[in-house]
């Protein structure tokens, strides 16, 4: 369920095609209606869905309501923890049923779904953050997901950036001093996402405050070390995340725990160790997580090893 590393797939939040693009308005007279000016994050988004089509991030205008119906579920109403939960999840026990034959117990069909959803959600923040220094702010109520598309649909506010930001005049724009204050918004941001969507999935996976918070963390490194890896920037993303995620950053539990080990043929092999457990060992015991503090070094040598050489 996690992303053990970036070389793997078993961890991606689905495989989903994209959605068909809509139509352009026209105007009167048949031309095309003038877009509106790129987003201060849309560079990102598109970056992101160049290297890793299965998540595709669409902008709402600000007078423009969040989709419903058709898959699409909000932020909001996972939160609630009610009925829109259960349907959610009810995806993630059939997946389970149809990948492994066999049923789950409901805690970890919940901490699969809260996965499902933060390791796209936390992108959201990150990816802006690493390629353009940006953080924006997304609340709950700006956000809603269509899982089976692989889509996330936003709205776009606030945002904080650094003084040499070519867009630090804009209306939007929140200058912070340095590097550190910007890893503070970035913190502050994801928090601010998930600490609703944790109280609601919460118990349901029979979890609370600090192991809610270390998956948290673990959404936060894995989502981003992964997508860095297909854009050709795992070590710069390495970097960034262990500066992100020493430890001791609160809410967030763990650190980004980042290590290296030395290949069966002496190469290098980044792995880390998760602050929180996915639990994909209920269901296939002898196959715990590249990065599950479960799995011993000499396995992750001999996995990632046969990894790099595929």
């Amino acid at each position: 369920m996690s992303a053990p590393a970036p070389a793997a797939d078993a961890s991606r939040p689905g495989d989903a095609p994209r959605g068909a693009p809509t139509e352009d308005c026209l105007l009167g007279g048949g031309r095309p209606a003038a877009p509106p000016p790129p987003s201060p994050v849309a560079a990102a988004y598109a970056r992101l869905t160049e290297v890793f089509p299965g998540l595709r991030i669409d902008e709402l205008a600000p007078d423009e309501g969040q989709p419903e119906g058709g898959g699409w579920v909000s932020a909001t109403r996972l939160a609630e923890g009610g009925s829109a939960l259960d349907a959610f999840l009810a995806w993630d026990e059939a997946q389970v049923r149809k990948d492994y034959g066999q049923p789950a117990r409901p805690d970890v069909v919940a901490t699969f779904g809260l996965h499902r959803y933060a390791w796209p959600a936390c992108l959201l923040v990150t990816v802006p953050w690493f390629l353009h220094r940006r953080v924006p702010r997304f609340p709950a109520g700006r956000v809603s997901f269509q899982r089976a598309l692989g889509r996330m649909s936003v709205r776009a506010g606030a945002f904080a950036c650094l003084p040499d930001d070519p867009l630090s005049g804009h209306p939007d724009a929140r200058v912070v001093a340095d590097e550190e204050a910007l890893r503070e918004e970035v913190r502050a941001a994801v928090a601010e996402h998930l600490e609703p969507l944790l109280d609601g999935f919460g118990p349901r996976m029979r979890r609370r405050g600090r192991a809610l918070w270390g998956m948290a963390t673990d959404e936060v490194v894995e989502g981003l070390w992964y997508v860095a890896h297909l854009m050709g920037e795992e070590q710069r993303a390495m970097r960034e995340l262990e500066a992100l995620l020493p430890g001791a950053t609160r809410p967030f539990v763990g650190a980004a725990g980042f290590r290296t080990l030395t290949g069966l043929q002496g190469q290098s092999l980044p792995t880390r160790d998760r602050a929180s457990c996915c639990l994909f060992y209920t269901l296939r015991p002898e196959e715990t997580c590249v990065t599950c503090p479960r799995t011993c070094d000499g396995d992750r040598v001999s996995r990632l090893s046969e990894a790099a050489s595929s």
